[in-house]
Formats: structure tokens, C-alpha cells, sequence
């Protein structure tokens, strides 16, 4: 189960004369973007994902060769180029604009460290059978999803949920009980999909703490297959 890369699908899509649009929210601020290479026309990014403040993003977009034309979703004061009226929120725009630089100063060292850690983690989950979702080295260094068979991933979480935060799906659709449509597209059935728990290091996380959060999950794990 290998992602398609976006070079591929931005290649296509202007092939064929189709802006191409990315949602790079997890990957902006710990994976190099290049929006020529990889044919990007528009892209959307959000700075609580990289440790900035929350409710504010950045959206590129294309401005030559060719140009692409966005029309505005809110009209007004004709504010950020009469692309979305309003007043700017000037400090979560400056909070953007440091924690995206801090990020790319800091992005291949905090790659390496959580590439090994993910390594470390899954390779205690295999000692209860946990299978890795998704390719074992293309992926992001900090994201960790993992399925246990026989075991529902909404128990594991609600069984450790007073002392770690892990999920079974995006922040977005984590209330609903459908599986996660990412891992669906990923080739993963609903039973294995619904077996699933994803874990996000952070820039502050120690080794230490995810070797802990490895263990709270392996006792949940065991516990909830001798029921």
C-alpha cells in the first residue's frame, strides 16, 4: 500500500489542463514542498500543524505559467489580494510566518529523530501482531498508523484515553464510527480499517514518552483480546 506521489498526480493534472490542488497540512513544515517539481497550483497549509498558532493557514497559489484565478469566497474590503475579505488577524499571520521558518530550520533533525522512534514503537507492536498502514519508509517521519487484528481500534483508545491521545482517524472525522476513508483508499478493508489506531509525534515529544505510550497501548491491546 503505497501512496500515489504528487509529482505523478500533478504531472497528469496539467497534462491535461487540470489545476491541481494538495492539501499539505501534515506534510507542510516537516517534508521539503516543491511546488514546480511536484506541479502544485494551489496549496493549503495550517500553522497549528507545525506549532503555530491554531485557526490560521496559508494558501499558494500559482501566479504564472500558468496563472491560476481563484474567485473569492467572501467579498468585502478587498483585503489579502480580494481573496478573503476582513481584517487581518496580524499576530496568527506573523505566528504563521516564525513557526514555519523555526520548522524548516529545525525539519531534517526532527525527521531523523522520529523516524527512528516510529521504527522503535512499531517494532514493540509487533510483538502483539501490530501491522503497519502504509509504506515502511515512504511516509511522514512523525505519523505512526498501525492496526491490530482482532482488536477494534475505538476499544484500544478508549481504554488508554486518560493517559495518552492517539485516534483512529483525522481530528476532523474522529466523532464519527465510519472507517477512515484515507485507509479504505490505502487498500485497507473496514475490518482492518476499524482495527486501526494512529499516533502523531510532536517537536516536544521524548523518546522516552513514546516508548511509554508503546507500552499503555500493548496493555490495552492484551487486555482487550482476553476479554
Amino acid at each position: 500500500m503505497r501512496i500515489a506521489s504528487i509529482e505523478v498526480i500533478g504531472e497528469v493534472a496539467h497534462r491535461h489542463n487540470v489545476p491541481f490542488h494538495t492539501d499539505a497540512a501534515q506534510a507542510a513544515g516537516h517534508i521539503h514542498m516543491d511546488v514546480e517539481a511536484m506541479h502544485i497550483d494551489i496549496m493549503s497549509m495550517s500553522a497549528h500543524k507545525m506549532h503555530g498558532p491554531k485557526g490560521v493557514g496559508a494558501l499558494y497559489v500559482r501566479s504564472m505559467r500558468p496563472a491560476v484565478r481563484l474567485e473569492p469566497m467572501i467579498y468585502g474590503g478587498g483585503q489579502e489580494d480580494n481573496q478573503r475579505s476582513g481584517t487581518l488577524n496580524v499576530p496568527a499571520i506573523v505566528g504563521l510566518g516564525k513557526a514555519a521558518q523555526i520548522a524548516q530550520d529545525v525539519m531534517a533533525d526532527e525527521a531523523h529523530r522520529h523516524r527512528a522512534w516510529t521504527k522503535q514503537m512499531l517494532g514493540m507492536f509487533g510483538d502483539a501482531g501490530g501491522v503497519l498502514n502504509g509504506h515502511p519508509k515512504s511516509r511522514l517521519a512523525h505519523n505512526l498508523n498501525v492496526r491490530f487484528p482482532g482488536v477494534d481500534g475505538k476499544a484500544i483508545i478508549n481504554t488508554v484515553s486518560d493517559r495518552l491521545a492517539i485516534s483512529a482517524g483525522s481530528a476532523c472525522t474522529t466523532e464519527t464510527v465510519e472507517p477512515s476513508h484515507v485507509l479504505l483508499a490505502m487498500g485497507l478493508d473496514e475490518e482492518q480499517a476499524h482495527q486501526s489506531v494512529r499516533f502523531g509525534l510532536g517537536r516536544y515529544t521524548t523518546r522516552e514518552e513514546t516508548v511509554r505510550a508503546a507500552e499503555i497501548v500493548l496493555d490495552a491491546v492484551r487486555d482487550i483480546s482476553h476479554q
